[in-house]
């Protein structure tokens, strides 16, 4: 019996320890020459909290077919769209909200067009962090995450 217990309270540790993140990143407002985002070193840094079960790159139809394909070999989902990229990012990220599976709602942008999502992720129980480049990053983001990440 006492084995048995053991089995099932190691199965329920490992399930309340998981931490599946779903990452956004809004493209045209990070992936910027005079900001020289690494996405793989990123990348790399978010599966150390858990893998990456939602990994998206919003790109406008601008976006060249090199970074398109930079965006996919760094193993990112590229979604591109006519025009603002806000949309369909936080269509997306509140869909995510809901997904059960899903812990962790990660937003790479410099800007608060997302903060409706975020506010429905945190009604959702979902942890909520956001990668920001220090200039021209929103305040409103900051404080409303539960993580604040500056990309170096």
């Amino acid at each position: 019996m006492a084995s048995f217990l053991k089995k099932i309270f190691k199965k329920e540790q490992k399930e309340t320890n998981r931490n599946n993140i779903a990452v956004f990143v809004d493209g045209p407002n990070i992936l910027r020459k005079e900001f020289n985002i690494d996405l793989s070193k990123i990348k790399a840094q978010l599966q150390k909290d858990g893998p990456l079960k939602i990994a998206r790159v919003y790109l406008d139809q601008y976006a060249t077919d090199k970074l398109i394909e930079a965006v996919v070999n760094i193993g990112f989902e590229s979604v591109i769209t006519v025009g603002d990229v806000d949309v369909a990012m936080a269509v997306d990220a509140t869909e995510a909200s809901f997904n059960k599976e899903i812990d962790t709602i990660v937003f790479i942008t410099r800007d608060s067009d997302y903060l409706p999502a975020i506010l429905k992720a945190k009604r959702q129980g979902k942890k909520t962090v956001v990668y920001l480049v220090e200039d021209g990053s929103a305040v409103a983001l900051k404080n409303t995450v539960d993580r604040v990440v500056f990309i170096k």
